[in-house]
């Protein structure tokens, strides 16, 4: 009668939206205040006063009509070059409108760019790296290709490249990069993009056909100290970024984000076009005409990072010293430790009797660790402390 596969990813709950919900259920029993939850990435930094301001500024100086009318299915032609002129001031690129197209964030841009490039024939593989946003293994199986996972590198969470080039294969497609990285938080470095992009080369040139990197960065702005993340277009020309405003701009409802295809990817207008009639399968009408105009007019307002990364090293202190071993955050909202048992899953149950809510890494594909998202109040963050302290010294 119905989808079996739809119906499944329909009823059964994320392993992340399960323990939120539990933590719902929690705090109702002890109190919000003595519930520790680490589960889900939204953002707790309100959106910049100029984001409100801009919308209450353009309802009143836009014709209704106009406001919420359809724009095409790209995205209005002046929001576009505004953003491409913001992306060339930033990253010394070259790109126009034309090589814009706006989408309902960054999900709805990573399907549109899996629908595109997933062949008629079938038999086509798209790769991640774990840990990896498990949202991806849906969207990719849900265009009719299949995910293929390359294990993690715990040693610093850049990539294993020895397995990654093992499980390249003629139906490889596209190779998802996701930097800042959810959930380690890692940024991968220029080493690691160079040799990423040295590798695919060779590879496409054996192959006969053009590998391409799609660049998943809804985290570039939210990166700590010196750290900087390589602007992958710049190192490999096959590539294609996702991009939304929803951590940027704390917008994630919104749902407002593009996808860039630049001039020199294989075949522009062949892959242009493909992406274009993937959004108009998926439905994808045209994204929101309001937040178009929002965010061309706040592109250049910088993200407020500094409450991100005062938790992110209060957080990371806090494990180290209760004994914890775990990466140093450089980007995104999320610390990825090692968990005290092998299995993850037990440890992340044992976590609940303190009130701790946490994520399982096998969730990202990388058992033995689990995720906090730090995203949340500091006084949250301080009083839960002590409660990892306890958790820890049960395993000492």
């Amino acid at each position: 009668m119905v989808s079996e596969k739809m119906y499944e990813l329909g009823t059964k709950k994320s392993t992340i939206r399960t323990i939120f919900e539990f933590g719902r259920k929690r705090a109702a029993e002890v109190g919000e205040e003595n519930v520790y939850d680490f589960s889900i990435g939204n953002p707790n930094v309100p959106a910049p006063e100029k984001v409100n301001q801009t919308i209450m500024d353009i309802l009143k100086e836009m014709d209704s009509c106009a406001l919420h009318g359809y724009t095409v299915a790209p995205g209005d032609p002046a929001v576009r070059e505004t953003i491409a002129g913001s992306i060339n001031r930033r990253f010394g690129t070259s790109f126009t409108g034309r090589n814009l197209f706006m989408t309902s964030g960054a999900a709805a841009a990573l399907t549109i760019c899996f629908k595109a490039l997933t062949e008629d024939n079938g038999n086509c593989e798209f790769i991640a790296f774990a840990p990896y946003f498990p949202e991806y293994k849906c969207f990719v199986e849900a265009m009719g290709a299949e995910l293929k996972v390359v294990p993690a590198n715990t040693a610093d969470f850049q990539i294993q490249f020895e397995k990654f080039q093992e499980m390249l294969s003629p139906s490889t497609k596209a190779v998802i990069v996701n930097s800042p990285n959810n959930p380690s938080g890692v940024v991968y470095s220029e080493e690691t993009i160079m040799r990423l992009a040295k590798i695919l080369e060779a590879k496409s040139k054996e192959f006969g056909h053009p590998i391409f990197i799609i660049s998943d960065e809804p985290y570039r702005e939210l990166v700590y100290g010196d750290i900087t993340v390589p602007y992958i277009p710049k190192y490999y020309k096959d590539t294609l970024v996702c991009y939304s405003w929803s951590k940027s701009l704390s917008l994630p409802g919104e749902r407002i984000g593009y996808i860039v295809v630049p001039d020199e990817v294989a075949d522009f207008g062949k892959v242009y076009g493909s992406i274009a009639g993937a959004a108009r399968v998926l439905t994808h009408v045209n994204a929101s005409s309001l937040f178009q105009r929002v965010v061309a007019r706040c592109v250049d307002e910088p993200s407020n990072i500094a409450a991100y990364e005062r938790n992110g090293n209060l957080l990371y202190n806090g494990l180290v010293e209760a004994g914890f071993t775990c990466q140093k955050p450089q980007g995104a909202f999320y610390l990825f430790p090692k968990a005290l048992e092998e299995d993850d899953y037990a440890f992340c149950e044992r976590a609940k009797k303190y009130n701790l809510l946490l994520v399982p890494g096998a969730d990202f594909g990388c058992p033995g660790y689990f995720r906090v998202a730090y995203c949340i109040k500091q006084e949250t963050i301080e009083r839960s402390l002590p409660a990892f302290k306890k958790l820890a010294e049960e395993y000492i």
